[in-house]
């Protein structure tokens, strides 16, 4: 075994012959593909030195793929990739519930809790080491507005969580028709309200007022960030007009106030 010009050991007694061509041959598969394409890669890289006259079994290409992302063999990344593919397999998503999250990109898992019955999970999968800042999922409901219609809405769960980095929260929104957005909250911009690191259960609610123009209500619970939120005893219930704050206010004075610039 020796190392080659491009920084393989090859399980080989050949040269390769032009170690700048196979450098951007090897360069192109590790930089377009993760390990979760590592058989991918193999086949490629066999494909690759085939051509200049080296054969390599695809089990010796393996091991020099596992080599390339920093791992001793074969059977180390292969479990690796095991781990991966159970950490993002579908779960059983409730009736009545969806993945509400605007972009899918495999960055989050969710729906029927496996471990604990009554529950539903959002969880970051390996994947999310990678989503841009921000990035959240979301499990959600859309229901009729008429119910509520004059008077107001009370959303309320449990939410625990394991190990979350950025927020986890539930979110409460009423909208007119097409879609226009009449009342919202999320808690987020409610300091230490939001769930994060690791926390035990904690009751949340939100209420808002829903006006006689709204034409849906839209809720759930949300996972920004890297971690694993839970949720239970979600309930939805109408309350009167009275016990539901007013709109958010969007100005600080009711009239213009020192436009002349005085000092007090």
């Amino acid at each position: 075994m020796r190392d080659s010009p491009v920084g393989l050991t090859l399980i080989t007694g050949q040269a390769v012959s032009n170690a700048s061509a196979d450098s951007q041959v090897l360069a192109h598969v590790q930089t377009m593909h993760s390990f979760m394409d590592a058989k991918l890669m193999a086949k490629l890289l066999r494909q690759g030195l085939a051509e200049r006259d080296i054969d390599l079994g695809h089990s010796e290409c393996l091991e020099l793929v596992a080599r390339q992302f920093g791992v001793a063999n074969w059977n180390i990344l292969s479990a690796r990739i095991d781990a991966v593919g159970l950490a993002t397999a579908p779960l059983p998503m409730p009736e009545g519930w969806v993945d509400g999250s605007v972009q899918r990109d495999g960055f989050f898992r969710m729906g029927q809790d496996p471990e604990q019955a009554g529950c539903a999970i959002i969880a970051s999968t390996p994947m999310a080491d990678h989503a841009p800042q921000g990035q959240f999922g979301t499990m959600s409901q859309s229901i009729s507005a008429e119910p509520y219609r004059g008077g107001g809405i009370r959303l309320a769960c449990d939410l625990s969580c394991e190990h979350i980095d950025g927020a986890g929260t539930i979110w409460l929104r009423v909208d007119g028709q097409r879609g226009t957005g009449l009342r919202f909250n999320n808690l987020l911009d409610i300091k230490d309200v939001p769930l994060s690191g690791t926390r035990d259960w904690t009751g949340f609610a939100i209420t808002l007022d829903v006006p006689e123009e709204a034409a849906s209500i839209h809720f759930g619970f949300l996972l920004q960030g890297r971690g694993l939120l839970r949720a239970r005893n979600f309930s939805v219930e109408r309350v009167e007009t009275l016990d539901a704050p007013p709109a958010r206010r969007t100005y600080r004075h009711d009239a213009p106030v020192n436009l002349g610039f005085s000092s007090n």
